[in-house]
Parts: structure tokens; sequence; C-alpha cells
């Protein structure tokens, strides 16, 4: 049975209640790939509108915080913690980024990490589309998660 559909065949959002508060985290990851001109401006900070890897991790805070209002199913939920990290890939002229999210609830936080992630890149992308419209973002994917009943998950390398 779907769980977002009732018996009348209406969307409908899954009731929690009934289960217990679990510490919860979930960690997504994407990667942007750009020119090597793009990727030296974002490295250098010499992009005309700011600092890129600063703005996508709040970006990306922030992105986690909406997905409820983004997402119409995802329960609004009481965020603990959210965590970002952004590893450079020169040989690829790429950025890779990591988003963390940590709550204490009945729900897990897996598309708060994924939604994080997508407006953390989609911010890189905006600040620097004036060097490099050709940008790419790829690779969203859920790298961990923990809490709940179905237990850990680790996405095989």
């Amino acid at each position: 049975m779907l769980t977002h559909i009732d018996e009348k065949n209406c969307p409908k959002m899954v009731d929690v209640s009934p289960k217990d508060d679990t510490l919860r985290v979930a960690t997504a990851s994407g990667i942007i790939t750009m020119s090597k001109e793009a990727f030296e401006a974002v490295k250098n900070s010499t992009s005309k509108k700011g600092p890129v890897l600063q703005t996508a991790v709040v970006a990306a805070i922030m992105g986690a915080k909406k997905t409820s209002k983004l997402i119409p199913m995802c329960h609004p939920l009481n965020i603990l913690g959210v965590d970002c990290d952004i590893q450079e890939q020169p040989e690829n002229f790429a950025f890779k980024l990591f988003v963390s999210v940590k709550i204490k609830g009945k729900t897990g936080v897996e598309m708060e990490a994924l939604t994080g992630v997508s407006v953390g890149l989609l911010t890189i992308y905006d600040m620097i589309k004036a060097i490099d419209k050709s940008m790419e973002i790829s690779n969203i994917v859920l790298e961990t998660k923990s809490g709940g009943k179905s237990g850990e998950y680790m996405r095989s390398k």
C-alpha cells in the first residue's frame, strides 16, 4: 500500500504520531562541475557576487530548514543541527557539497539533507553563472542515514 495515498486514492501526509522519537541523522552530497575559469574564481573568491562557497553553505542550511515548504508530503521538523562541508575537486574543476542534518523526532531527515545539497549547489550556479553557464550539477545522493525503524544506511562505494 502506498503511504501517501488514502483509501479513497487521495493524497495524504503520513501520520507519524505512533512512532517513537529517535535521534536521526542523514548526510547527502552532490557535485557541481564548471570551467577552469569559474573554478578559479570560486576558489580564489574573485567572483563579483561575493564569497560563493560561504553563501552556498548558508543556502544549504536554509534549504534544509525549508524542506517541508518545498516537498509536499514532508513533515515540518525541529532540526537540531545542519553541518556542511565543501570539498574541492581541482582535477575535475568541481566542488562536492556534503550536508548532514540531525533531529530527534518521528521521521527521517533524508529529504532535508538532499534539499540542502540541491539548494547549496544551485546557489553556486547562480553566483558564478556570469562566468560559466555550462556548469553541471550531478550525483545528488543520500550518503548515510541513521535512526528510525529502517535503521542504518550507508551508500556502497
